[in-house]
């Protein structure tokens, strides 16, 4: 079995006092790098991926002057930019495939991005022998549900790591877990998955 570490969208604008900023953000930023300290060998990949909307226009509708906060957004991430980067307290140094997303269009999965050479992340992860997925990451009720659930449709076996992740609100964060357990993910701590617990919490 071949298992990599998804860390989904730990970047500046999507924690506290950026554009998006999560609740809980910054402290994801810290735990995954504990967790990568200690558990590292745990992983045969590890890839982080990054909104990476360009600077001039609407990005395909995806950013708003009067955003709905469902599909359109204030102006985040943007190519070049402080909030683009990963969060400081996230030690890349563990990262082997850094992904990019949402060049001038609406991405929420890690599947709808590329990596530095541009080829699409699935035909990375697939030439990688990759069968067994853990996700943690920004935000719960987002990019991590989308990216979690692209996985399971490319046939993976996939846990979310619920004390590595943080969403924009409480009420839509618990449905989007709820969502991915029915699809067959299975929501745990990290704790879990080291001890080899098959506990599945509500």
């Amino acid at each position: 079995m071949t298992r990599a570490l998804f860390v989904i969208d730990v970047q500046n604008d999507f924690t506290e006092g950026g554009a998006l900023g999560v609740t809980g953000g910054a402290h994801v930023a810290q735990a995954v790098t504990d967790h990568l300290r200690a558990r590292r060998d745990r992983y045969d990949l590890v890839v982080a991926s990054r909104d990476w909307h360009a600077p001039d226009g609407d990005n395909g509708g995806h950013f708003s002057t009067e955003p709905d906060f469902v599909d359109s957004w204030p102006p985040h991430c943007v190519q070049g930019s402080s909030g683009a980067e990963y969060h400081p307290d996230l030690d890349t140094s563990f990262v082997d495939v850094h992904v990019l997303k949402g060049d001038g269009r609406p991405a929420y999965s890690l599947f709808d991005g590329v990596v530095a050479d541009g080829r699409p992340f699935g035909g990375v992860l697939a030439a990688a022998g990759v069968d067994e997925v853990e996700v943690v990451g920004l935000a719960t009720d987002h990019c991590v549900r989308a990216s979690a659930l692209d996985a399971v449709a490319a046939g993976l076996r996939v846990t979310v790591l619920t004390d590595l992740v943080a969403g924009v609100a409480a009420a839509p964060s618990d449905a989007a877990l709820a969502e991915l357990r029915a699809a067959g993910v299975r929501t745990v701590p990290s704790s879990d998955v080291v001890d080899g617990s098959t506990g599945v919490p509500a």
